[in-house]
């Protein structure tokens, strides 16, 4: 029958791509449902600029990292269109004319840079970054496992609990109080027991607030930067992101590709209404336009309030897991610009239009943790837009001729912070102000910057919660903030990609190792459920 299949995958952004991709990889008959008119969700290319239809942006998310390499191997992405280019040094200038530069595979132009600001912050990087990598040795494994059910007393999860901890013993006593300062200390604090100069501070800060409702004062942060600190794309670099060839919509296009070549259906303009339960079990769903289709194993790749909250009867789930996702931290005060530039920019501390290393990789606008603080303050307390934004910057163009013309370049900015209730409204003459001010910010770095603009488009928490079901317009499908983390993501007991309803799997950017284009959680959903369905037949 056309609408009978082996499993239905809710959500065609890249984690329900690639769970749709594995089902059919198994010989599994597929479909992925996506509401939109397009495929990839926030993984995504387009032409914004109405009067400049040749100039693409890579529209929500920027770079590329934390895919792991067997995905990408297993799903044959190469083959299909995966193209990552690793990109170059994280650059801040500042308005004195000085600037400091940071290159993954120079470490002497690194220290000479550095130690302008600090020569003692110069001879600390290295020791940093051997602290951190033996961190993520651990930590990044962890990124692959199903989180155990902590507390349970059934004698398999205490086994899963036990030997999660086990592999934690290669921290030793220091490395495991490494870690716990991890998760509960400050970016801020972090940053301030290694290095004294602001400029290090505030560059490394970044990492840590990317995408969180929280400055980088705030407990938990240091986790948050660890997170964006442990993928690399291949090339051995600790950290290292890099520019998918045509934008991050290329990214979601090859796993589709993926799929498809392995027969899996993908349908769009197919949005779910409910999914369909009987006698606690998932079998099937309903589309906007009434159309029912049935499967016995069902994947949610939407968030986690959407699928639970909105497609299913709230009387087909425990009391306290609907307590858990109604209580489920999804705020945000991210802002996405998007700025097609006529020429590069020229900074004060590193003359010159022409491409140089600086323009490659991350172009931050953070002077220190007491700016972004700041900002968050202004969002937070203040209740409105920061009147100084943080921004992490990437030049895509400089690595990526698919995007744009010859001699025009796309400068993405990921900005922070607006208000957290800005999704409950466009707010867009509000919005527009913030991006002049940011263009502004960065003009008096680089006096050419803005006479360069020749068009913007400006995303807020509202677009892209309207546009994408990012609730809040958080990112990450919920805050990676400790009591969000692990077997908490994204309720107690049900971390490990199953749902209460038999047959019914999550694998959104909510579950464990969310956050990031990395196909984790629609990898760990189907594996989850193949587990099951040989379970299953065993009895």
């Amino acid at each position: 029958m056309p609408n009978v299949y082996d499993a239905i995958i809710i959500g065609g952004g890249h984690n329900g791509l690639t769970a749709g991709a594995y089902f059919a990889r198994d010989g599994a008959r597929t479909v992925v449902l996506e509401a939109r008119n397009k495929t990839g969700g926030a993984a995504d290319t387009s032409a914004p600029f109405s009067d400049h239809p040749d100039i693409k942006v890579t529209t929500y998310s920027y770079v590329m990292s934390l895919m792991p390499p067997t995905i990408i191997r297993e799903l044959q992405l190469k083959r299909h269109g995966y193209d990552v280019t690793p990109f170059g040094p994280y650059f801040q200038a500042y308005p004195d004319g000085r600037a400091v530069t940071v290159y993954a595979d120079d470490a002497a132009k690194s220290y000479d840079s550095i130690a302008e600001f600090s020569k003692k912050d110069a001879d600390t990087l290295p020791e940093w970054e051997e602290w951190l990598k033996g961190v993520a040795d651990v930590l990044g494994p962890m990124l692959l496992s199903v989180p155990p059910k902590v507390g349970s007393m059934h004698p398999m999860d205490v086994l899963a609990t036990v030997q999660t901890a086990w592999k934690a013993r290669k921290l030793g006593v220091r490395g495991v109080a490494d870690v716990t300062k991890l998760f509960s200390m400050s970016v801020t604090d972090l940053l301030n027991n290694w290095f004294e100069s602001d400029a290090m501070k505030g560059m490394l800060a970044v990492n840590g607030v990317i995408g969180t409702w929280a400055g980088p004062d705030e407990p938990g942060t240091a986790y948050v930067m660890l997170h964006h600190s442990i993928g690399d794309v291949g090339d051995g670099h600790l950290g290292s992101w890099g520019y998918q060839q045509g934008g991050m919509g290329g990214v979601s296009d090859s796993i589709r590709r993926s799929a498809e070549s392995f027969g899996c259906e993908i349908r769009t303009d197919a949005r779910v209404k409910k999914i369909l339960v009987r006698g606690g079990r998932a079998v099937g769903v309903v589309l906007e336009n009434g159309e029912e289709l049935r499967a016995p194993v069902l994947v949610s790749c939407v968030h986690p309030q959407i699928a639970f909250l909105e497609l299913v009867d709230r009387y087909e789930l425990p009391p306290d897991f609907v307590w858990d996702i109604e209580r489920w931290k999804t705020r945000s005060g991210v802002v996405k610009i998007n700025v097609a530039l006529s020429e590069l920019p020229d900074f004060i501390a590193m003359p010159g239009k022409n491409q140089q290393d600086h323009h490659t990789g991350s172009v931050e606008l953070c002077f220190s943790t007491e700016y972004a603080e700041r900002a968050f303050q202004d969002a937070h307390m203040d209740r409105k837009a920061a009147e100084r934004p943080f921004v992490d910057g990437t030049i895509p163009t400089t690595l990526d001729r698919q995007l744009a013309p010859e001699g025009v370049h796309i400068f993405s900015m990921f900005s922070q912070w607006c208000p957290d209730d800005w999704n409950k409204e466009p707010h867009r003459d509000e919005l527009e102000a913030y991006a002049d001010r940011v263009i502004d910010i960065y003009t008096e770095l680089a006096p050419n910057f803005k006479g360069a603009v020749i068009d913007r488009q400006v995303i807020g928490p509202y677009d892209m919660e309207q546009d994408l079901g990012l609730i809040g317009g958080n990112i990450f499908h919920g805050e990676l903030s400790v009591d969000q983390l692990f077997h908490m993501r994204p309720a107690p007991g049900y971390a490990d990609y199953r749902t209460p309803i038999r047959g019914l799997y999550h694998g959104s950017s909510a579950t464990h190792a969310g956050g990031g284009v990395n196909g984790i959680p629609g990898w760990q959903a189907f594996r989850q459920a193949k587990k099951d369905r040989i379970l299953a037949k065993k009895k």
